[in-house]
């Protein structure tokens, strides 16, 4: 019937609304979220707003498209809902460190001239190395650590996972990695669980340190290799046995009543042992991955899926942008490309060279671009301008000074761009002097602390 197609006018209007036909909607969706009388509030309030005064029988849905597909909620936002997607656990080892992870510990008093650990972790027994340093070291320096501390004692890994730390990414590094026969793992982008062994065993340390070491706070050092001695004594949650049981086949007797348990009467034994504590301690391992699996599906729902060629917003939670307040800062930034996907979890960006970060994340910093015919999409920055033969851009405003040299540099923000491309440019460059002046009289109008 003409009354049940959308844009018809109801014969029965609800009462104190006006309808709102099809060519007036998004005007109405406009002023009822993105005015500053409706602040860009969340789909039930806009649609609350608006259905005071307004009336359409598409009304809840269309309020619903525009405001996911609105550009500005989805960059000063942050997420409320949980990360999706699959857990993807690391590959579980066959055999005692022959896959490892390493962290540092940083921020620590001097001790002993000492304010860094290196904590390194045997993924498959739990086993740790703590390792005292003077500061963090250089990739050459950490390849010295780690024959000195895991080569000499256990033999060549086969893997190490870490962040992307400079140490682990410099050329020196992945040379000694190659040189050696062993891979190296960088964790995804701000996303530390990758290296979660050591996120642990790290949070363990510290809260040994504190307990021991609280009170006098210079003295943590001495307490380092009882911290290392006290894990590898314990029961592993996923193992279900010590680090020293897994790597050696017994556990260190700590009283003398229980030496008759450590005795090993022959070498074929101890290999028998070695090898059926393995076996367990491998199907612990895989039935701990799988619980945590489950666990993971239970809080965080598959959601949907990143695919390449799609456009994210990327979060700026780990991203050190150029900005008068950090509270105010945009919460993501973008949109930006998906160019690979890298495992069912991790992908690369499309990023502007202004960044200057490792263009390859993890989904849980990502978010879905949404897209509306009733909300106005995200414009593109206007065409560069040649002057005297070279690109010339508008500035927006200048956010801040300083002194280089005999000269003064001023960090812009750019026309049409986002806050992710704000740079410093000499005084120079700016052709408009009454961009300047202005931005002096703002600094001068501040009164001093």
């Amino acid at each position: 019937s003409p009354e049940s197609r959308p844009g018809t006018p109801p014969t029965r209007n609800p009462a104190g609304r006006l309808f709102v036909p099809d060519h007036l909607r998004r005007e109405v969706l406009q002023w009822g979220h993105d005015s500053t009388l409706a602040g860009h509030q969340g789909v039930q309030r806009t649609i609350s707003f608006i259905d005071r005064a307004f009336w359409w029988r598409t009304l809840r849905r269309d309020v619903q498209e525009y405001v996911q597909a609105c550009n500005i909620c989805a960059r000063s936002k942050t997420s409320n809902s949980p990360s999706t997607g699959e857990l993807q656990p690391l590959p579980i080892p066959k055999r005692p460190w022959s896959h490892i992870s390493v962290d540092f510990v940083t921020g620590l008093p001097d001790s002993e001239g000492k304010n860094t650990i290196l904590t390194i972790v045997d993924r498959f027994s739990k086993a740790v190395h703590l390792v005292a340093l003077a500061g963090l070291p250089s990739a050459k320096t950490t390849a010295e650590l780690i024959l000195e501390h895991v080569v000499r004692l256990h033999g060549f890994p086969k893997d190490i996972v870490s962040d992307r730390g400079p140490q682990f990414t410099a050329k020196f590094w992945q040379a000694f990695c190659r040189l050696v026969g062993t891979t190296s793992s960088l964790s995804s982008g701000h996303h530390p669980q990758t290296n979660g062994q050591t996120e642990r065993a790290n949070q363990q340390l510290e809260r040994f340190l504190r307990c021991f070491a609280g009170e006098h706070q210079r003295s943590w050092a001495r307490y380092l290799v009882w911290a290392e001695l006290s894990n590898n004594l314990h029961t592993s949650s996923a193992t279900k046995l010590s680090p020293f049981e897994v790597c050696y086949g017994y556990q260190p007797p700590v009283f003398e009543h229980q030496e008759p348990e450590v005795d090993v009467p022959s070498a074929q034994q101890l290999v028998r042992r070695c090898r059926r504590l393995w076996n367990h301690a491998r199907t612990a391992i895989q039935k701990a991955n799988q619980r945590y699996t489950t666990q993971h599906r239970r809080r965080h729902p598959p959601g949907r899926l990143f695919h390449v060629g799609d456009r994210v917003y990327l979060s700026t939670r780990n991203i050190n942008l150029k900005s008068d307040s950090k509270k105010l800062t945009p919460r993501f930034i973008g949109p930006y490309k998906i160019t690979h996907r890298l495992n069912p979890v991790t992908f690369r960006l499309q990023l502007p060279a202004s960044l200057w970060i490792h263009p390859v994340f993890h989904q849980s910093q990502l978010k879905h671009v949404f897209f509306s015919p009733l909300s106005p999409q995200v414009t593109a920055p206007p065409p560069v301008r040649i002057i005297d033969g070279g690109p010339a851009y508008t500035v927006r405003r200048i956010l801040d000074s300083r002194t280089r040299g005999r000269g003064t540099q001023y960090l812009v923000d750019w026309e049409g761009y986002g806050p992710e491309e704000r740079s410093w440019v000499p005084g120079r460059f700016i052709l408009d002097p009454t961009l300047i002046q202005d931005y002096r009289r703002r600094v001068s109008s501040v009164p001093g602390p």
